[in-house]
């Protein structure tokens, strides 16, 4: 595909700016004459004043140009450059050539039918189109300013967050206070109130009458003692790497930094989104498809009670949405030994499998497909789409939409949180009092740290992207995610949790973990009321 130079000129410019853009729009731009550069400029700077979305649409172009609406016939959108491009931030951009070179990282150029099989009216936001890699320590060194930033931005909703100061000044007052009996510091006691400092949480260290907790900003590190029972029990459930504020006492007698309050981001509470009619959603994750614990009778037997005007029709007939979360094919080499577990002993065998199982939901329901730590493609998170090269067939699917890990959908007005849920190993292993048998509990520590993934260095691989795109900006209506295979749902602050189980029995793996899995249920939401339903397969 060649482009013509001003308008590869104008889209890395966009780019640079951390912007999209609409295939619709690349036509618009190609065939108005004078300087494009600098209306596009007015349009993102107008764009970022409203905090509207990041991609350029052509109805953006004409309301900046003054022009009446202008309709496309199919051709011009599937045969003009119909070109999708990756945001970034301005010190790395691509331009076209180098983003073809990224296709392993699905960091390319994409047609007109794949920008609407992604960016239709359903999806909010998804991470596969923001994946932009960074390399090395300076990959996670920006990785780390993003969240910090973008949790900073969060904790700045609060009153309190006004008042954050660094660690570096906290210091500095600390420093000054013990020098000087007029101390600074009790000076802005009393102007100012308490004294609050942000960062990311580095280490916990229990010890003899405290609990103390290290944290960072880009200004150093701060440890910050605990004596209270009910702050120690607050800082066993932190997990580490997440971000955190501390209001801390202001007494320059004491030789320490010592916690008053502890505060995470959390979601706030909130009353959901509904739907305005009765429409439903189904929610499953982990078919596991090629393995020989794969329950392929109780998998029809869905399929079919979908296809069906029986039992449940009442339900079955305002179905309009499906969300697999992750793990469709049991995939290869994902653990040791696994060809000893696989009925079918390739990917490309489980992928036939898998699309010919998903072409059996009828047409009229949507589904929305994101891949997991056993499909194709990226392991480490954010994961792109399965890519299209292993899954031809099923993005051919007309009802199907391919999504990153994660993606947030809307469905009918309901905003959807989809995470396959990689981290929750991390999370469970290093917070007391979870379990697998509970999955919705560690979600919920998840929603309270606004990161869906916080721990770095453990089991789940991070990517070193430009941008954080696990923390959690938006609060949703629903939070579903699968991985650990035991179905659990809950309710926290308005936001529907659901872990949605799985389609495969108890593994052996599971067994010496003493895991018992509770698979073959499918959970069926109400979005008029986000009540929840088990319709369990395994007992139909």
């Amino acid at each position: 595909m060649t482009i013509d130079l001003n308008l590869s000129k104008i889209i890395s410019f966009i780019i640079s700016r951390g912007f999209q853009i609409h295939p619709d729009a690349l036509v618009l731009i190609e065939n108005m004459e004078g300087e494009m550069i600098q209306i596009v400029e007015e349009i993102l700077s107008t764009k970022k004043e409203r905090k509207e979305p990041k991609i350029i649409s052509s109805e953006d172009i004409r309301r900046a140009l003054g022009l009446k609406h202008i309709t496309l016939t199919e051709n011009d959108e599937v045969n003009r450059y119909s070109t999708l491009v990756n945001h970034s931030n301005s010190d790395r951009h691509y331009n076209i050539e180098k983003a073809s070179e990224k296709t392993a990282l699905e960091i390319i150029t994409h047609d007109s039918s794949d920008f609407k099989n992604h960016y239709n009216n359903n999806v909010v936001y998804d991470s596969n189109y923001s994946i932009n890699s960074g390399e090395g320590v300076q990959g996670y060194i920006s990785l780390f300013r993003s969240r910090f930033d973008k949790s900073l931005k969060i904790l700045s909703n609060r009153p309190d967050g006004k008042r954050i100061k660094r660690i570096g000044t906290i210091k500095q007052s600390f420093n000054q206070s013990r020098n000087n009996s007029n101390s600074n510091l009790q000076s802005k006691e009393k102007n100012e109130g308490s004294l609050f400092v942000a960062g990311l949480v580095m280490e916990k260290k229990l010890k003899k009458s405290s609990y103390n907790i290290i944290i960072d900003d880009q200004t150093g590190l701060l440890e910050i003692a605990a004596y209270n029972d009910d702050l120690k029990k607050q800082i066993s459930l932190l997990t580490l790497d997440q971000m955190i504020m501390i209001e801390l006492e202001n007494n320059t007698k004491k030789k320490n930094y010592v916690m008053k309050n502890l505060y995470s981001l959390d979601v706030p509470d909130r009353i959901s989104n509904r739907a305005h009619s009765e429409i439903y959603a189904v929610l499953i994750s982990d078919l596991h498809i090629g393995s020989k614990f794969f329950m392929e009778n109780e998998f029809q037997m869905f399929l079919n009670w979908l296809n069906s005007t029986g039992e449940h029709k009442d339900i079955v007939s305002k179905i309009k949405y499906i969300c697999i979360c992750g793990d469709l094919i049991d995939g290869i080499g994902i653990f040791p030994h696994q060809d000893k577990e696989l009925l079918e002993k390739d990917s490309f065998s489980q992928m036939e499998h898998a699309t010919k199982l998903l072409s059996r939901i009828p047409k009229h329901m949507k589904v929305f497909l994101i891949p997991g730590n056993h499909d194709l493609g990226r392991r480490a998170l954010p994961q792109p789409a399965i890519p299209k090269k292993y899954a031809d067939k099923i993005y051919s699917l007309s009802n199907i939409t391919m999504l990153g890990n994660p993606c947030m959908i809307d469905m009918e007005g309901v905003r959807t949180l989809m995470f396959h849920g990689q981290s929750l190993d991390d999370t469970i292993a290093t917070i007391p009092g979870l379990s697998y048998s509970k999955p919705a509990e560690a979600m919920k520590i998840l929603l309270k740290a606004r990161h869906l993934s916080p721990i770095y260095g453990q089991r789940t691989p991070i990517a070193p992207e430009v941008e954080d795109m696990m923390v959690i900006e938006e609060v949703p209506d629903i939070f579903h995610s699968g991985h650990v295979h035991v179905i659990d749902v809950d309710s926290y602050k308005g936001t529907l949790v659901v872990n949605s189980g799985a389609w495969q029995t108890q593994t052996p793996f599971q067994r010496a973990m003493g895991i018992t899995p509770t698979p073959g249920i499918a959970i069926v939401v109400n979005l008029s009321t986000l009540k929840p339903y088990q319709i369990n397969f395994a007992n139909f």
